[in-house]
């Protein structure tokens, strides 16, 4: 009788193999669900520090410390998951931090004080941190190769659609109900997004594949090393567009306010415009970058967010003599952020499936780390220089990483597994 032979890997077509259909499609919107309400979450603290900071008697430095600790902790809670969504699976790491930021958000509307607040807000920035890494791996290697860049983008879009609805909630419902009340609220989304992640989505072939086939349970983190020069310059390059993107957000809404003389429903208004302009930068990132290539969309919507960065900010006096002027800025600067459409694709298409979700978590979410100094070094810059140009920074910043993506290899239309 002859041996009974091992099974072979199945050989089925992968799902990023096949022709778009709706498979596809629930992942990209299952992985949207995901990732507005994270971003949701992260920013809400931004539209209600006027209210919060008044009533539990907050310095601008106390506000930004606990501004600052939540992106601090996503920095923890992307290393964290992203390890984590290599050894486990992209699915339950998407459905765990789902429930922490939804938890932390709604905990948040029970703070009395500022270590509470710390606290819950921790919660929070570390289940953020933790969501984008498995969300946007499951994409890059679940839908086909021509359709990545768009895919990736429109789940991003729900950044700047998280903004926008923080922004509604900071203009109009904190007013009508209260900061306290719009937090706890706030916190209910995640338990739909829960369970229609757990009933839905399904996990990806890529990583089964990978992991089945490498014969390990664990993360080669040697792997990370011998790519440690495509893995250093991507940190720098996403470095530079993070320390654009919260130099301009993060102080913003209190900016306009504080500094501007803005009532709260204008500053809405115009941070509305700017989440518009953001929403139409990631949808059409994708197919630009599909289209033309990763660097050149890249760089001309870095350029873009630089660009109408300055009128809001160092320029203002002489933009708000201009009718308008200062909303097409915002709007501008919106569209701009788009760039990050492009952020997760390139990351993946640059280093192998088994350090994929690891590289993800640990290249955003470290950047977006060092974040924690950013709100309390703009408080500490605008009391001696104006906050205006202290964010203006952001335009610097922006420009430099649009430029250094140059450096990078151009890798439109490679397959997913080309580094395994």
């Amino acid at each position: 009788m002859e041996p009974v032979a091992k099974r072979a890997p199945s050989r089925d077509p992968l799902m990023n193999q096949r022709a778009a259909g709706p498979i596809h499609l629930r992942i990209v919107a299952l992985a949207f669900a995901a990732w507005i309400f994270d971003f949701y979450d992260l920013v809400l603290y931004s539209f209600l520090l006027v209210p919060v900071a008044r009533e539990l008697h907050l310095t601008a430095e106390q506000s930004s410390i606990a501004l600052g600790m939540s992106l601090l902790m996503t920095a923890i809670g992307g290393v964290t998951f992203g390890v984590l969504g290599d050894r486990f699976g992209r699915k339950p790491m998407i459905a765990a931090t789902v429930a922490i930021y939804g938890v932390g958000t709604a905990l948040c509307g029970f703070s009395h004080n500022l270590t509470q607040l710390i606290v819950f807000r921790s919660i929070t920035g570390l289940g953020m941190g933790g969501g984008w890494a498995p969300g946007q791996s499951l994409v890059a290697e679940c839908v086909p190769a021509e359709r990545r860049a768009r895919y990736a983008g429109y789940v991003q879009t729900g950044a700047p659609l998280g903004v926008l609805l923080a922004a509604a909630a900071g203009g109009y419902v904190a007013p009508a109900l209260g900061w306290r009340l719009t937090f706890m609220l706030s916190g209910v989304p995640a338990l739909f997004v829960l369970a229609a992640v757990m009933k839905w989505m399904p996990e990806s072939d890529v990583w089964r594949r990978t992991r089945t086939e490498a014969g390990t349970r664990g993360v080669d983190l040697r792997a990370i090393l011998e790519h440690r020069r495509i893995f250093a310059m991507l940190f720098v390059i996403v470095l530079l567009n993070s320390e654009a993107y919260w130099f301009t957000y993060t102080w913003m809404p209190g900016y306009l306010e504080l500094k501007r003389g803005l009532t709260a429903v204008a500053a809405s208004h115009l941070l509305i415009k700017m989440q518009i302009g953001g929403v139409l930068g990631y949808l059409t990132f994708g197919r630009v970058a599909d289209g033309y290539g990763r660097r050149p969309a890249f760089c001309a919507y870095g350029l873009l967010m630089a660009a109408g960065t300055l009128p809001p900010t160092i320029l203002w006096n002489a933009a708000a003599a201009v009718p308008g002027l200062i909303s097409i800025a915002m709007f501008t600067a919106g569209f701009g952020t788009g760039i990050w459409a492009g952020i997760a694709p390139m990351i993946a298409e640059m280093l192998p499936t088994r350090i994929r979700n690891t590289s993800l978590g640990l290249i955003l979410n470290v950047t977006r780390g060092f974040q924690f100094f950013t709100p309390i070094l703009i408080a500490m810059m605008g009391a001696r220089v104006g906050f205006g140009a202290t964010l203006s920074l952001g335009a610097l910043f922006s420009t430099m990483g649009a430029l250094l993506v140059w450096i990078l290899p151009e890798t439109r239309g490679r397959s997913i597994t080309a580094m395994d």
